[in-house]
């Protein structure tokens, strides 16, 4: 080739090569900051809302999830259980929810947004245990007033199938009500406030 002339065929070799080691490095650089955008597992875990699948809890079973690294319980509560909750209120130390321990829209009977739907924050409002599910009748080591619900082994704080506790128990309050809401009959969202829908 004579001196000052180009291979054309060369350069657009080089430059196309220069131009997709270029790209492949943009993209390399650019993953971790688009991958930033998205919210990690332990971010979720930290206060991300939870979507959960409802339907196929059987009636009077509970189950188990995790929102902001503490157990929430969802239970479907049966009719005869949903019967046994006014005739436990001249037991309750507030039966009526005053304490806010629940969104507004859960302040009821049930503390549910469907009556027989219960979630809740499974941690005892005395000193953070967790409490057990006992949604037996009467069983003979918690009294004769016991018509199922939840008993904290710990310190013997009780609870009813809405979670409101005992007169005379340690835990000051109710338990917490998380707030949630439903996207369909069968799937709930907890972390995301139903009046903000």
């Amino acid at each position: 080739m004579a001196e000052g002339t180009v291979n054309q065929g060369k350069r657009r070799f080089l430059i196309g090569a220069t131009s997709v080691v270029g790209g492949i490095g943009a993209a390399g650089a650019a993953t971790p900051f688009v991958m930033s955008l998205f919210p990690s597992e332990r971010a979720k875990a930290a206060g991300a809302p939870v979507e959960v699948d409802v339907g196929k809890i059987e009636p009077g079973q509970k189950i188990d999830i995790e929102w902001r690294g503490k157990v929430v319980w969802l239970i479907n509560r049966t009719q005869p259980m949903l019967d046994s909750l006014p005739k436990l209120d001249a037991r309750l130390a507030d039966p009526t929810s005053d304490m806010p321990q629940q969104p507004s829209y859960c302040k009821n009977e049930h503390r549910s947004i469907k009556d027989a739907m219960f979630v809740a924050v499974g941690i005892c409002t005395h000193l953070g245990c967790s409490p057990t599910y006992r949604p037996e009748v009467a069983p003979f080591d918690l009294g004769g007033d016991w018509l199922g619900g939840f008993f904290c082994p710990c310190h013997q704080s009780k609870f009813d199938l809405a979670g409101r506790v005992y007169k005379g128990a340690p835990a000051p309050t109710n338990l917490v009500i998380p707030p949630h809401k439903y996207v369909t009959d069968t799937r709930i969202i907890i972390g995301e406030d139903a009046r903000k829908a």
